[in-house]
C-alpha cells in the first residue's frame, strides 16, 4: 500500500490552520518561493505563478533545477540558492519529495510551508511545525489569496466583477 500522507491508519490526524490563520500567513508574507515551478503553461504551478506575479504583492521566486528561467525570471536550483529567505515555500512536488522540501524550508529559515491541492504529508508537516513554521496542506495559494481578496469565482477564476447578485448560467 502506498503512503498517502496519512498517519498510517488511513485517516488524517493533522489539523491545518483556520481561515483567519491562513489569512494571517498570507498577510505577513512578503516573498513566495514556488518549489517545482514549471515553464509549461498547462501545469498548475505555472497558473499559480502567473496569478501571484500579476495579482499579489509578493516577490515570487522559482525553484526548479531543470529550468533556467520561468516567466522571464531566473529559476534556482534549490531554496538555498535564492537571493532571499522566502516567507512562504509553495510546493508542487511528488508526495515522496515533501519531507525533503520541508527540511530544506526549515534549513533556509522560511516561515511557512504550503503544500498545494492534493498534497498531504504529515511527516513534512511535523518536520516544519517542529521547527516553528506555519504549515498549510491540500490548499491552493492562488485560490486562498483570491478568496481573501475578493476576486474568486466558484471556478477559481477572477471575474473582475464584484456583485451580490447570483450569476445566471446560460
Amino acid at each position: 500500500m502506498t503512503d498517502t500522507g496519512t498517519n498510517g491508519s488511513g485517516t488524517r490526524s493533522w489539523q491545518g490552520p483556520s481561515a483567519p490563520e491562513r489569512l494571517g500567513i498570507l498577510r505577513r508574507a512578503r516573498s513566495v518561493a514556488i518549489v517545482g515551478a514549471s515553464a509549461n503553461p498547462s501545469r498548475a504551478s505555472y497558473f499559480v505563478a502567473t496569478y501571484l506575479l500579476s495579482s499579489s504583492p509578493y516577490d515570487v521566486y522559482f525553484v526548479n533545477p531543470r529550468a533556467e528561467t520561468i516567466l522571464g525570471r531566473p529559476a534556482y536550483d534549490s531554496l538555498a540558492d535564492l537571493p532571499v529567505v522566502p516567507d512562504i515555500v509553495d510546493v508542487f512536488r511528488r508526495h515522496d519529495d515533501l519531507p525533503g522540501v520541508a527540511r530544506e524550508a526549515v534549513s533556509v529559515g522560511a516561515k511557512a510551508l504550503w503544500l498545494q491541492l492534493g498534497s498531504w504529508n504529515e511527516e513534512a508537516a511535523q518536520i516544519a511545525e517542529s521547527a516553528g513554521l506555519d504549515v498549510v496542506m491540500d490548499r491552493c495559494l492562488k485560490i486562498e489569496h483570491a478568496r481573501f481578496h475578493g476576486g474568486l469565482h466558484l471556478a477559481g477564476f477572477n471575474t473582475g466583477e464584484i456583485t451580490s447578485r447570483k450569476q445566471r448560467i446560460a
